[in-house]
């Protein structure tokens, strides 16, 4: 049937549906939250009229790698994400999900990630939180994992040893009512102090418990440094042993002693990919943030302080520098600092475009929303890889670039309609200016919208226009269709 109304529709622009193939020229119509028509459009009328001569008309990026749990109750209009083109995010990642946890106090490292200060843990089930996001829906859509640390904080006394058999049973169950409340996977962060003592079978028992409900692992894994190859190998081992489709997180070579390494390890995923389904995110900057860590603070290694709660006066300014003027060594300086977070300078320019080049390779911000100095990608990740790695530095096309923000994140995350520009599909839409688009933060001034993203649109409404959050908020909490995801080895 012949579509001739509709709620909005986008005119002129070129259309880069999401799947990798070249831009055409073309109209898109949006009835309701989706996607009517697409084509030369001339004979339909809509309530809204989008003038997109000029501009590329993409899916929505959707952002495979977030601490954005709280941020979704806390900073509803989303505006660091949709700003940059966001319409769907994954939160829940590194181990470390809001829910299904209770404390009294503040939260202690690396549940600080998430927000630093007393009362958002506060959802005794997973379903609670689902709940609240329903009730009082942000700005984008959301699937949600479940978090080890998490887990291990409710279910256990002390962290600094591997759970027992009842713990992880209680923790396997957790995880179980977590993904029939409305989570897509877990994830863990192996390399934090809450799960550094975890057994590789405590991990293997709580992937394996998403298996029945066909989620998914995203594996924040044991080392980024010199153990790098061995802390891959072990999570290949967890995708082997338990059959779930295994997404590495932040994918790096950290270290200057890992400094050209990326390409090893990328043969190690082509080879585990044969066995398994095996995928990854990084991010387009060569450096990295979390908490503060003082085994980190080495004499000559830039670590940025973004948050310090002894010391707030001091954020924005590097170790070496406070140890001087503390007259101290910079393990200690780091320690007098506790608890903060930090901006660690400690990548390869060279691996980052490796790693970026990779044609598997997802997009993820891995931005902290509540530093009060974040790193520049929690603003600035979509616009700087379209901006400066594909206009700018040629790394590939931009209908390559927007596959791995759009339509390869939707199959991974099993997000049904989402991800592709076509009939039928989520109106979830970006309409931006491939001529101008790019990050405007900075590490000394992170906090920047990016240049060259017009308009967003999520679920068929306005949320982000010509600079400005609109106000509509109708993101939804995704669930994952097990269907249309990966879900076997990918290079048999």
């Amino acid at each position: 049937m012949t579509v001739t109304r509709a709620d909005i529709v986008i005119r002129g622009g070129s259309v880069i549906d999401g799947t990798g193939g070249p831009r055409v020229a073309a109209d898109v119509a949006i009835a309701g939250d989706r996607i009517v028509d697409i084509g030369r459009l001339g004979v339909v009328t809509a309530g809204r009229e989008i003038d997109a001569r000029d501009r590329v008309v993409a899916p929505g990026f959707i952002d495979t790698h977030t601490h954005d749990d709280a941020a979704l109750l806390s900073m509803p209009g989303m505006a660091p994400k949709v700003s940059q083109g966001v319409t769907t995010l994954i939160a829940g990642n590194c181990g470390v999900s809001l829910a299904p946890l209770v404390l009294d106090g503040p939260p202690p490292p690396p549940l600080d990630l998430l927000h630093t200060e007393a009362g958002w843990y506060r959802f005794p089930r997973f379903g609670d939180f689902v709940t609240q996001l329903e009730a009082t829906p942000p700005a984008v859509n959301c699937g949600l994992l479940v978090g080890h640390i998490t887990l291990r904080h409710r279910a256990m006394d002390r962290l600094d040893r591997a759970a027992d058999a009842d713990e992880i049973s209680a923790m396997r169950r957790e995880v179980g009512a977590a993904l029939a409340e409305g989570a897509i996977g877990v994830s863990t962060g192996l390399d934090y102090p809450g799960a550094a003592a975890s057994s590789t079978e405590e991990v293997i028992a709580l992937v394996a418990a998403v298996k029945p409900a066909g989620g998914i692992y995203c594996s924040h894994h044991r080392n980024y440094f010199e153990g790098l190859e061995g802390a891959l190998e072990e999570a290949f081992l967890i995708a082997r042993r338990t059959g779930v489709p295994l997404v590495l997180s932040h994918h790096q070579a950290t270290g200057a002693a890992n400094f050209g390494k990326a390409r090893k390890t990328l043969d190690m995923i082509e080879a585990a990919r044969r066995e398994s389904a095996v995928g990854l995110d990084a991010y387009p900057y060569a450096a990295s943030s979390k908490t503060l860590d003082p085994g980190r603070a080495k004499p000559g290694v830039r670590i940025m302080v973004t948050w310090s709660k002894t010391h707030p006066e001091l954020v924005g300014r590097e170790i070496d520098e406070i140890a001087r003027a503390w007259n101290c060594g910079n393990r200690e300086a780091a320690e007098r600092l506790l608890p903060a977070g930090a901006i660690y300078f400690q990548l390869s320019e060279d691996d980052v475009r490796t790693i970026l080049a990779y044609p598997h390779t997802m997009i993820g911000s891995d931005g902290l929303p509540h530093d009060v100095h974040p790193h520049p990608r929690l603003w600035g990740t979509f616009p700087r890889v379209l901006g400066h790695y594909v206009r700018e530095v040629g790394l590939m096309k931009l209908e390559e670039a927007v596959r791995r923000m759009t339509s390869l994140p939707a199959r991974w995350f099993g997000f049904r309609d989402r991800g592709v520009l076509r009939q039928g599909a989520f109106a979830d839409v970006v309409i931006l200016d491939p001529d101008t688009v790019l990050d405007r933060g900075t590490f000394t001034a992170p906090i920047k919208p990016a240049a060259g993203i017009d308009k967003v649109i999520v679920n068929g409404a306005l949320v982000w226009a010509d600079g400005a959050e609109t106000g509509t908020r109708p993101g939804r909490v995704l669930r994952r269709d097990a269907a249309v995801a990966i879900s076997g080895p990918q290079n048999a």
